[in-house]
């Protein structure tokens, strides 16, 4: 028992509460994403891709200043990223329109480049609220096209 009970003291308490091994991911509106565009020295650099933002810091050679694929980063670039294009009018969250060959395109990047590869860090304020900024009811994340939520947790 006195053995026991000496290597039960030695022993760490078991923690009831574990701190997360992440930062938490936040919603962003458009002019909040917008600050993480590569530009500024010491920032983080976000992309989102589907309404899932992505910190693309690690990849700062391709998505920061100056850097190829620059255009995308600090907004929803969905479209862009769909039509692998860096046209200013393709750099939307807009999918309407977009062939079939470019929807299995997008879900394929999204999955195996930036899912695969980035941390996610939030999500836009598009996906779960209308443009006014009050609670779209009619949201449902499974819901969406060319979303699965089970697959990004």
């Amino acid at each position: 028992l006195l053995l026991l009970l000496l290597s039960a003291a030695g022993a760490e308490p078991e923690l009831r509460f574990r701190p997360p091994a992440e930062a938490p991911v936040r919603l962003f509106t458009e002019p909040e994403l917008a600050r993480y565009d590569g530009h500024q020295e010491g920032q983080p650099i976000y992309l989102a891709v589907k309404g899932v933002v992505f910190d693309v810091t690690s990849g700062k050679e391709f998505y920061g200043k100056g850097a190829p694929y620059n255009a995308l980063v600090g907004k929803d670039a969905t479209r862009g990223v769909a039509k692998m294009s860096l046209d200013p009018a393709d750099l939307t969250h807009d999918t309407a329109g977009l062939t079939e060959e470019e929807l299995k395109s997008l879900d394929d990047i999204f999955n195996n480049v930036y899912k695969a590869k980035y941390p996610i860090v939030g999500y836009t304020s598009r996906r779960i609220l209308n443009e006014d900024g009050s609670p779209n009811l009619d949201f449902k994340p499974e819901d969406q096209p060319h979303f699965s939520i089970k697959d990004e947790f």
